[in-house]
């Protein structure tokens, strides 16, 4: 594979995205699905459709964070604070225009998060593996939530940057970071117990441990203290994904997800957990322990919560953009070239599917 920086193979295709999901707006305007208008709030409605295609669904309760807070009853307290944080601070600076912040904090964390995949897989597994990786995280179908008004970017690169500083024997920098990516989205939690692993190695283990696992605990306590100063709720974040969201953890753990899931007939759902689930099993046997225990983890917490309402594996296409070593075994599995170019093109047609209709405001998790 001719050698192509990260930075490269971003710009180069959230370009494409953002040509892609402009160009059918334009055309189908008109058409659009009824879901849009949902929202009467002018935060969607900035600086055009070319900027407003990338804040659907629940970039809408992100803005209103980030412009007032968070609220109760409301969906709001399910959001961990830190991404609207950022966004709201950004965008006070930018004359208020907070859709706009939005959209530039997750590029810039999107870019950060493509050059650390690069750097973290090089030392790992090689260069031509990280040139791999980085194209299939670049191809993967819900890769648009990185330029969205959505966490997931950011999510993503504290979680790089939390491993990159483990291997680097860095656990101090490491926890503070796994803190706040917990502080982004709780999956981020889920690189505890990764970090434990790399601490239980460290000369230092005590030392190692508190900074793997305190360190991010307390800073992810951070958040009831929030809902507690500002709605005197401190486990609102539990109240609203059970009372609005109806997410309830299954007494099956993970299996209860998939089974509601198959029940319910979820096929895309279903497709995503067959594809990143053996790449999780397989990322512990390749990459070691700490890779496998942190995807795997990141995987099965939204699994282990579905929704009755919403579904067994309600947005779990999404959620599995932070499994970052599924997308390293993937790219060790793509040194074939009969399977890169499979992979490549199966991403690539799903991933135009997917902004086909997220920029029509047909629902894609």
């Amino acid at each position: 594979m001719r050698a192509v920086g990260p930075l490269r193979v971003f710009t180069i295709s959230r370009a494409a995205v953002w040509v892609l999901a402009g160009a059918t707006v334009l055309l189908f305007e008109s058409r659009l699905n009824p879901a849009r208008g949902r929202w009467d709030s002018d935060r969607l409605h900035e600086l055009g459709p070319l900027l407003d295609v990338w804040a659907r669904w629940d970039s809408e309760w992100y803005l209103r964070i980030a412009e007032d807070g968070y609220s109760w009853p409301s969906s709001t307290p399910a959001f961990p604070p830190l991404y609207p944080l950022v966004v709201g601070g950004l965008g006070r600076v930018v004359a208020d225009r907070y859709l706009l912040a939005g959209v530039l904090v997750s590029l810039a964390a999107a870019a950060v998060a493509f050059a650390l995949l690069h750097r973290l897989a090089r030392d790992r597994v090689g260069e031509a593996t990280a040139q791999r990786a980085v194209l299939y995280l670049a191809l993967f179908p819900t890769t648009l939530f990185l330029g969205a008004v959505y966490a997931e970017s950011l999510l993503l690169a504290l979680a790089l940057g939390a491993f990159l500083c483990a291997e680097r024997g860095r656990l101090g920098w490491a926890g503070v970071l796994a803190g706040l990516a917990a502080l982004t989205r709780v999956q981020g939690l889920a690189l505890v117990p990764a970090l434990v692993l790399f601490a239980w190695r460290d000369p230092n283990r005590g030392r190692a441990l508190l900074s793997g696992a305190v360190v991010p605990v307390a800073l992810f306590s951070l958040f009831p203290i929030v809902l507690a100063v500002q709605l005197g709720r401190p486990l609102a974040f539990l109240e609203a994904q059970r009372d609005v969201w109806e997410r309830e953890l299954s007494p099956l753990g993970p299996l209860g997800g998939l089974a509601q899931a198959v029940a319910d007939r979820e096929l895309a759902e279903l497709a995503f957990a067959s594809l990143m689930l053996p790449l999780a099993v397989l990322a512990w046997r390749r990459l070691g322990a700490a890779y496998g225990l942190y995807a795997g983890l990141v995987l099965a917490l939204p699994m282990s919560v579905p929704s009755e309402r919403l579904g067994g594996l309600y947005s779990f296409p999404r959620l599995a953009l932070a499994a970052f070593p599924c997308f390293l075994m993937l790219a060790i599995l793509g040194g074939n070239r009969r399977v890169h170019v499979a992979v490549a093109a199966v991403l690539t047609t799903c991933l135009v599917v997917f902004v086909v209709r997220w920029s029509l405001w047909y629902w894609v998790a």
